[in-house]
């Protein structure tokens, strides 16, 4: 059997699967990666210890498989992430500050006050937010000894040096285009934005399309050397392309530890009012444009909310969810501030509306709510700016899993989610976009039309009217430094 080697390299576990010519998964592997808070607010990964996670799942996946001839890798990957290492030796200089690490948030309050919040967002379809790299980057060179030879890359990038050998140095258009020093219109790193953010762009890795030639393996476990790496893309990016979502206006919701929306786009528009434009995909030079709501903390709540109330699992948090009586508070997760829409560093997690009489269960259902209601004040930003309407909606990660937790997503937002029975989404998308470079699949159409599992949740009637006034008197209380700051 022919099949593609798809890596997922997430936030808290590295994943790969085999894909089959029919798109089929045929064997898993995982293992986890290890994060760290050397402060608060400070969120960091070992890069060594995410190539080790990624060689470690690999060759568990291919332990379960017999009989299948690898053609080549692909590689999904969580975005914003970065890191750097010598160019001459592969030895990290520094550690992988996660998407999650607020350490820049000085920096990107200083260079708003500066004036240049308008043109970076123009240039990059991104605000000026320390979730995003390029404030990281500079981060990371003001701490590297002069003289050494310094690569910078995203995780994409640190991988393919890795799997090759440390002969390549690439990244692909979607993971270029998170990272606040690529122009989106012009597709290439842009000088002004190095010079806003300080970061030399000779040091940034040459951007590919998503689908294309990466180089070959060398040295990967259980691999054959020489093997081609022919796609590598941002892992929500990855998660849309492998749903099929190939229409305007159709869109996917990935939960894990945060959530990412995105809705594709007919052509290019300027983000406003709290979301941003990316490049979704790049095939065959030209990009296909989304808009993206990221939400900083979405089912990271959960396990939280469940050591809080003794609880044995997130199951057992949401079949109690599933019991509490209307009413009772409302919840916030902003424990690392929140992102889309409101992108406000300042916000602190918190419950509100508390009373003697508030049930175990009611706090319960406030955190699994907390997760719907972000999505829906994503969704209905990105339909009042976008001239498509809402399509295909499709829920992909860990959480879409459970039907309960997804036909309350489905009620909140008022429209159909269709969910998967295979979680793998991003893993696959970067499958299909290796295997449409191999040939195995001629064109979109052809990818779209692959067999898919799949069930539609269509929404319920639902009074949300009062559970909105609670969310948003919550994120009135959570918001109320930056407003006081404000005067507001």
């Amino acid at each position: 059997m022919k099949a593609i080697l798809a890596i997922d390299q997430g936030t808290t576990n590295s994943k790969a699967v085999l894909v089959s010519e029919t798109g089929e998964i045929v064997a898993r592997g995982s293992a986890s990666v290890g994060i760290s808070y050397p402060r608060p607010g400070w969120v960091e990964q070992d890069p060594r210890r995410i190539h080790a996670s990624v060689c470690e799942a690999i060759e568990a996946c291919i332990k379960a498989a017999l009989g299948v001839s690898i053609e080549a890798v692909a590689i999904s990957n969580q975005r914003e992430s970065v890191t750097a290492w010598d160019a001459e030796t592969g030895e990290p200089l520094g550690p992988v500050i996660s998407w999650q690490c607020r350490r820049t948030a000085p920096d990107c309050e200083r260079l708003t006050a500066e004036g240049h919040i308008d043109r970076v967002q123009g240039l990059t379809g991104l605000p000026l937010d320390p979730m995003f790299p390029g404030s990281k980057f500079r981060w990371l060179l003001d701490r590297i000894p002069a003289g050494r030879p310094v690569r910078l890359g995203t995780i994409d990038s640190w991988l393919v040096h890795c799997l090759t050998g440390g002969r390549r140095h690439v990244c692909d258009a979607s993971n270029a285009a998170r990272s606040q020093l690529f122009d989106l219109q012009a597709q290439a790193w842009s000088a002004e934005l190095g010079e806003i953010f300080g970061v030399d762009i000779a040091l940034l890795p040459e951007v590919l399309d998503s689908s294309g030639d990466f180089g070959t393996t060398l040295g990967l476990p259980g691999v054959p050397d020489g093997t081609p790496i022919r796609a590598a893309i941002g892992d929500s990016h990855a998660a849309l392309f492998g749903h099929g979502a190939f229409h305007p206006g159709d869109g996917k919701v990935t939960f894990g530890t945060g959530s990412s929306v995105m809705t594709t786009l007919p052509v290019f528009i300027a983000p406003r009012n709290g979301i941003t434009t990316t490049v979704a995909w790049r095939v065959n030079g030209t990009p296909t444009f989304a808009l993206e709501g990221n939400i900083l903390v979405s089912a990271a709540s959960l396990p939280w909310m469940v050591s809080i109330l003794g609880l044995p699992d997130v199951a057992a948090l949401i079949d109690l969810a599933a019991t509490a009586e209307p009413g009772g508070p409302g919840f916030v997760p902003a424990f690392v501030g929140l992102g889309a829409p409101y992108w406000d560093s300042d916000a602190r997690a918190l419950f509100s509306q508390i009373g003697f009489s508030t049930t175990r269960a009611q706090m319960a259902r406030a955190v699994t709510d907390s997760i719907a209601f972000q999505v829906h004040d994503v969704i209905a930003v990105m339909k009042a700016q976008s001239a498509s309407e809402l399509g295909a909606l499709y829920v992909d990660g860990g959480p879409s899993q459970n039907t309960w937790l997804m036909q309350r997503v489905a009620d909140v937002v008022d429209h159909a989610v269709i969910q998967s029975d295979a979680p793998e989404a991003s893993a696959l998308g970067a499958a299909y976009l290796a295997g449409l470079s191999l040939g195995l699949w001629k064109d979109l159409d052809e990818i779209a039309a692959l067999p898919r599992s799949t069930q539609v949740i269509n929404p319920q009637p639902l009074e949300t009217a009062a559970l909105l006034e609670t969310w948003n008197d919550a994120l009135g209380r959570s918001t109320w430094r930056t407003a006081h700051a404000r005067g507001e």
